[in-house]
């Protein structure tokens, strides 16, 4: 007996392109307009519960994500395209990412940071291991092993500035802005491990496939990012 044809839904041919929550979100939202895509209304209100948008694009929605979980959508297939911080694609390094644009928005650096005036005069370069609390294990390994020195995490998700205050780590490894929430709690810049902005980026085994309908994709964010500032950009 000959298994029944599934019918292709609309739904199933849709490509998809994830996008972080957040500050991140609101900063592409032009960037977005630039290359055509506009999202439902309520794709930027925080408010809303829905997490899939459809567009204008009758063939692409969009998915409101945490920013750490783009990276991951993207690489198992769940999304073929997204707009990812350089951040999570060293943390996470999946081979199945291909990252063809750096979209010059969200910058930020991830840093390295302690107690103000706490170990003045020690000489990390006689350290053999450290204590540290982050939420980039991988690039704080790294980072540490580079120098020699062992690298014991503490693995947070948030409230990273309190760990060095409460004895649980010597130091941190957090995304920085412009510092205040260091400063806020007593704590400095000691190192910049890497400068970091979002990306577009997109899984290969779908570029291979729909290359045509991606590469349109790719080229439209290409001449979003080639085009001069809208008025609404300029400074007054």
């Amino acid at each position: 007996m000959t298994a029944p044809v599934q019918e292709t839904t609309t739904q199933d041919t849709k490509l998809v392109l994830a996008l972080p929550k957040g500050r991140i979100l609101k900063a592409a939202a032009p960037l977005l307009a630039g290359a055509g895509i506009l999202p439902a209304s309520d794709c930027l209100d925080e408010g809303s519960r829905r997490l899939r948008f459809p567009t204008d694009d009758p063939t692409l929605d969009v998915v409101r994500v945490r920013s750490f979980d783009v990276a991951t959508f993207v690489a198992f297939g769940g999304a073929q395209l997204g707009i990812c911080g350089a951040d999570v694609l060293m943390e996470f390094d999946y081979p199945e990412i291909y990252a063809p644009l750096d979209l010059r928005i969200g910058a930020c650096r991830v840093s390295v940071a302690r107690p103000k005036g706490q170990g003045e005069g020690d000489n990390p370069a006689r350290w053999s291991r450290v204590r540290v609390a982050t939420k980039y294990p991988a690039i704080t390994r790294r980072h540490f092993a580079a120098r020699g020195i062992n690298a014991d995490i503490v693995h947070l998700h948030g409230a990273m500035e309190l760990a060095p205050v409460l004895d649980l780590s010597h130091l941190i490894v957090d995304l920085v802005d412009t510092g205040s929430t260091l400063r806020a709690n007593g704590l400095e810049e000691t190192e910049t491990i890497a400068t970091v902005t979002s990306r577009l980026i997109v899984n290969r085994t779908a570029l291979k496939t729909q290359p045509e309908r991606i590469g349109a994709l790719i080229a439209r964010f290409r001449q979003a990012l080639a085009a001069p500032a809208t008025a609404e950009t300029l400074p007054a």
